[in-house]
């Protein structure tokens, strides 16, 4: 029987194990996929797909993926299964249109399109979409960023914004404040510098936030990259250094990238890039998550148009190797710049040469299993425009960030907006105890949607704790059990919630059953033949019963039966076991358990015999160890 209950514990164990790694890897998926990581975010779903974890949203997500990749085929075989789906949001029908037309099953894209159409979607008119390639329609098929204005605009030009260990650096021509003003001919606007503020600042920026240091000058300077380590910055300048400033064969003083060193707070050390030539432009710095590589844009000779990015390794004694062309999936007879890597690798740009919603648009990039970047995504709409949209900026949760656009309706001339993603909805909760309020670790939570289909299954915390990925626009229902407990059930809905919103809790309590047994983890109170007194394995139980009155219930109430075996006479078996019953009752009072809450402690004798060992027939001795017991009844809880 020990054997039986170990293997159950054991699967129980494993069980719990697997869905809260389960849990873990979606949410791990969720954030590689919003960083366009999508290689690796597919093979979690896949995983997931097989674990039986909310598997219709990883088939929707992986089908996503795979539309993501280039992969019309794999990517229709996910989305058909995903458009049986019960609720299925309509964007799917789309994406599955555009799934079958990319494998050239133009009569049944037509039909899913029509469905698409029929339940109120739109489809966009946008160019890009007309011209686009098959993963952009998709990705634009519904919303993926929204927007909301930062309090640091001002009326003149910013862009460039760049959030490092809560302090956002970004270029401005603000210089309102300061008493000599340097011009820029172009525009009559004052030349950029590099400003830095506090994430959370809420007071006006001026010329005292500029950066300290070596950084700016009498002319443009910004937007910057910095290291991982905080301690090196690579920024935009016009050609100027020491005080010199140096013009190409045209008199033109174009702008290079340079490098600056953190000592003591400021920004000193500045130095000349390898990668620089006065001849041309060398600008936008980007850095490679491992701080590696150096991204940027050039006009330099050789390349695709009119800007191209390049990328160039970074030696390890800080030198510069040669620089290399991106090629022509990113660079195009057009204008491409301000690159920006994600933490994930994923690279992002501006450009005018790709199919897009107006002027310079941002894109980002897909890459294939070996790495390699084999297409392009144009964000869409909020993000893009008909204007000017760059200087793109992702936060290491793939969720928020920054941009710049002139657009209509902002401040200035180029305005920083700051986006983000509709975040994942997670359903959490604390299970407790409803006596006393403590929480209940290990209860087994089942999430079901409403049609009845299990979603996710795990068990909480410590602390009772419990949290699940969920989908939007669901009705739900979510169970606690616990082999000490009564379960609890509750109905909620992640329908009509706002999309900032990320959180629905639902707490569960859970009411004790009424066995002493249950909730002490007790085993049986055995005593000795034809003995009263309290065995040392005895004591061991019922310290148990002191500690779950003490601690755990303090209002409870109980009552103790003894019983015997039924050798002996009815007479001196009745007596027995009232003895034990004493015995029992008088160790738990000199344990500190108050008096009062014992109702009663009876002896029964042999009247209550477990078995059929009532001396018809001969029984072994561990036959009638089982009817030399005590048993404890709950008389109340509070």
């Amino acid at each position: 029987m020990k054997i039986k209950n170990y293997i159950l514990v054991c699967i129980l164990l494993l069980v719990s194990l697997s869905a809260s790694a389960q849990y873990g890897k979606q949410k791990k998926a969720d954030t590689l996929f919003n960083k366009f990581s999508f290689v690796k975010a597919s093979e979690i779903y896949k995983e997931l797909i097989e674990k039986d974890y909310n598997a219709d949203y990883a088939t929707r997500r992986l089908g996503d993926c795979y539309a993501y990749m280039r992969d019309p085929k794999n990517a229709a075989k996910y989305y058909k299964k995903a458009v049986e789906q019960e609720n299925i949001p309509i964007e799917y029908y789309y994406s599955y249109a555009q799934a079958l037309s990319g494998i050239e099953k133009y009569d049944e894209s037509k039909e899913w399109l029509k469905r698409y159409k029929d339940s109120g979607g739109v489809v966009n008119k946008n160019k890009f979409l007309k011209d686009g390639s098959f993963l952009t329609n998709i990705f634009n098929a519904k919303q993926q960023y929204f927007l909301k204005k930062v309090n640091f605009n001002s009326k003149f030009s910013d862009f460039g914004a760049y959030e490092k260990d809560g302090k956002i650096y970004f270029a401005s021509t603000r210089d309102e404040g300061v008493s000599i003003k340097h011009l820029y001919g172009w525009n009559e606007q004052p030349f950029l510098d590099v400003y830095v503020i506090d994430k959370e600042t809420k007071k006006p920026v001026d010329f005292k936030d500029k950066i300290k240091g070596d950084i700016n000058t009498m002319y443009h300077d910004g937007p910057v990259a910095i290291t991982k380590d905080g301690q090196t910055m690579y920024f935009t300048r016009n050609s100027f250094l020491n005080n010199v400033k140096d013009k190409d064969s045209k008199g033109i003083n174009n702008t290079k990238i340079y490098r600056a060193t953190l000592v003591d707070s400021v920004w000193t050390h500045v130095e000349d890039l390898s990668i620089n030539n006065k001849e041309y432009t060398t600008q936008h710095p980007a850095l490679s998550p491992d701080n590696k590589k150096l991204y940027f844009s050039s006009n330099r000779p050789g390349g695709q148009g009119g800007s191209d990015i390049y990328v160039v390794d970074i030696n390890e004694d800080g030198s510069l190797g040669e620089p290399e062309n991106l090629g022509d999936i990113i660079n195009t007879h057009g204008a491409e710049g301000m690159p920006f890597i994600n933490n994930e690798g994923t690279l992002f740009f501006a450009s005018d040469g790709h199919p897009g919603l107006g002027l310079l648009d941002v894109f980002g990039t897909i890459s294939n299993e070996d790495g390699d970047i084999v297409d392009v995504i144009n964000l869409g709409v909020p993000v893009n425009s008909s204007k000017d949209d760059f200087s793109f900026f992702m936060n290491e949760d793939g969720l928020t960030g920054y941009f710049a656009s002139n657009r209509k309706g902002g401040k200035g001339d180029d305005d920083i907006y700051a986006y983000n993603r509709i975040p994942l909805l997670n359903v959490e909760g604390v299970v407790t105890d409803v006596i006393n309020k403590k929480p209940v670790p290990n209860a087994i939570i089942t999430l079901l949607d409403g049609n009845g289909k299990q979603i996710a299954y795990m068990e909480t915390d410590d602390e009772g704790y419990y949290e699940i990925n969920i989908d939007r626009n669901v009705d739900y229902n979510i169970t606690a059990s616990q082999k000490k407990y009564e379960n609890d059930s509750k109905s909620f809905t992640s329908k009509n919630i706002e999309t900032t919103v990320t959180t629905i809790t639902v707490d569960l309590e859970l009411t004790p059953v009424r066995d002493v047994v249950k909730l002490a983890d007790l085993g049986i109170i055995y005593f000795d033949f034809d003995k009263h007194n309290i065995r040392p394995d005895a004591a061991k139980e019922l310290d148990k019963i002191v500690k779950m009155m003490n601690e755990d219930y303090p209002g409870m109430v109980i009552r103790i039966e003894s019983h015997t075996d039924s050798r002996g006479s009815l007479t001196y078996n009745d007596k027995l076991s009232i003895d034990r019953a004493n015995s029992t009752y008088e160790y738990l009072i000199s344990q500190g358990v108050d008096s009062s809450r014992i109702t009663a402690y009876e002896g029964f004798g042999e009247r209550r015999l477990t078995n059929g060992c009532d001396g018809s027939v001969n029984c072994e001795e561990n036959k009638h160890q089982l009817n030399r017991r005590t048993e404890f009844i709950i008389i109340k809880m509070q």
